[in-house]
């Protein structure tokens, strides 16, 4: 039996990107390096990956070109229990809302768990981002909407967007500068509906391009869209962004997989030289994220 990866995983603190693996009970991660080689076949039919920690009962086959993994039961489930669902508004937990840059023109408002840390703005792929306030769920939530409804700010900015942009990325100041003048319109707010239980946070901008390998230009060439059994997919790290990891192939140049799509897979290891077996697409397809938090 091989092992079913379980998604790209960012650290709450320093540290780089690692893929998770469970076989029956066992888990364990590796860590990704920028520059080595990385290869990977499915096998057999993709499953579901249950909820909440469990496995799905029926261990329904899902499709492919899915990025969530779950069957409509376990899917179900899974949203029910989730702070994205507004369904836990009782949440003891402190939040923090915070504005994400993913490219020229894309600069987002969400919210995290105060105690996830930055690894919630990793796991989006934003290359630069800035805390704007913390405090209660509700009182986070209602900023959020109030960025939204007054600065016209979106809550969820497409993966193909994002990854569209990548190999043209401006430079740090540039970058910076998007996130600052957003800040200042967010914090104008504060006498027109900012919730008073919200503690404002200073400016400080964030830059991920380092972490992600995107300080250099990442001329990307197509997307893998879906495993299938038997495709390879096979290359050289150079990127890792959100979900995505960006592989150098011998002919296909630098090929972009959503690792969402590995997940509910039984994944053997094939050689780095086998390039990529599975169907791809040009840049310009692709999903929204899927939760929240």
């Amino acid at each position: 039996m091989g092992w079913q990866c379980t998604g790209l995983r960012w650290p709450t603190g320093d540290g780089g990107p690692s893929l998770g693996w469970r076989r029956a009970a066992t888990v364990r991660a590796s860590a990704l390096a920028y520059g080595t080689e990385l290869g990977f076949r499915a096998v057999g039919l993709r499953r579901c990956t249950g909820a909440r920690g469990h496995a799905c009962p029926v261990g329904a086959v899902v499709p492919g070109r899915s990025t969530g993994a779950r069957c409509p039961e376990c899917a179900r489930l899974d949203r029910a229990h989730s702070v994205a669902a507004d369904t836990i508004a009782d949440d003891p937990r402190t939040y923090r809302v915070y504005l994400a840059w993913f490219g020229p023109g894309m600069v987002k408002a969400g919210i995290t768990a105060e105690e996830r840390g930055a690894a919630r703005l990793r796991e989006q792929g934003a290359v630069v981002f800035s805390w704007l306030g913390r405090g209660p769920l509700m009182a986070a939530r209602r900023t959020e909407e109030l960025l939204r409804s007054a600065l016209g700010v979106p809550d969820r900015i497409p993966y193909a967007s994002k990854r569209a942009v990548r190999a043209v990325l401006p430079g740090e100041g540039e970058r910076r500068s998007e996130v600052a003048e957003l800040y200042g319109r967010a914090v104008a707010l504060e006498g027109a509906g900012w919730p008073e239980t919200l503690e404002r946070l200073p400016f400080e901008a964030v830059d991920h391009a380092g972490l992600f390998g995107l300080d250099g230009a990442v001329e990307v060439t197509c997307a893998v869209t879906e495993l299938v059994d038997g495709g390879a997919v096979a290359g050289r790290l150079v990127a890792a962004a959100g979900p995505d990891l960006h592989l150098a192939t011998v002919a296909d140049g630098v090929v972009v997989l959503d690792t969402r799509l590995m997940t509910g897979w039984e994944l053997t290891d094939a050689d780095a030289r086998t390039g990529v077996g599975v169907p791809v697409a040009g840049i310009g397809g692709g999903g929204v994220q899927d939760g929240l938090f």
